[in-house]
């Protein structure tokens, strides 16, 4: 290989490790999403509809299924929904049911997206609810204008 396209290599995985050590996900409990909400980190909320429906959702999170219509997973369109909201420069956090969607969630925003911060609750909403933590209706949270 040449040496002008060993340096050029070589550029590019430098460039690439250094968006890569920028990037970061971070597995968290209730009590952490509850302190990082506190200090206005943003929640949202990646299950379907229906199941905002069936189990609620927390106060002040955005709601925006990372679902297409059919069920399918949509990443470029859901990436294109949160844009205007969810700024790659600032903290995110994702919640799911479990928190094993968001796992795979979280890594394509840091990985993939360039978020530098992405925190993945790892109980989900179910975790949330079994320790008995609040939950609001959609429609309330729909009519306040909140999610």
């Amino acid at each position: 290989m040449p040496s002008c396209a060993r340096s050029l290599l070589l550029a590019a995985c430098l460039a690439l490790a250094g968006f890569a050590a920028r990037a970061e996900t971070i597995d968290i409990d209730n009590a952490e999403l509850a302190r990082l909400m506190q200090n206005g980190v943003l929640l949202i909320d990646i299950r379907p509809p229906a199941e905002w429906e069936a189990t609620g959702i927390i106060a002040g999170s955005r709601l925006s299924s990372f679902y297409n219509a059919r069920g399918e997973a949509a990443p470029a369109a859901w990436l294109k929904k949160i844009q205007p909201y969810a700024q790659s420069d600032q903290p995110v956090i994702v919640i799911c049911s479990t928190g094993s969607i968001t796992r795979t969630v979280s890594r394509f925003l840091s990985e993939q997206a360039g978020y530098a911060t992405v925190y993945n609750v790892t109980a989900g909403i179910k975790g949330w609810i079994a320790e008995k933590r609040p939950v609001v209706s959609v429609a309330a949270c729909r009519s306040e204008g909140r999610c």
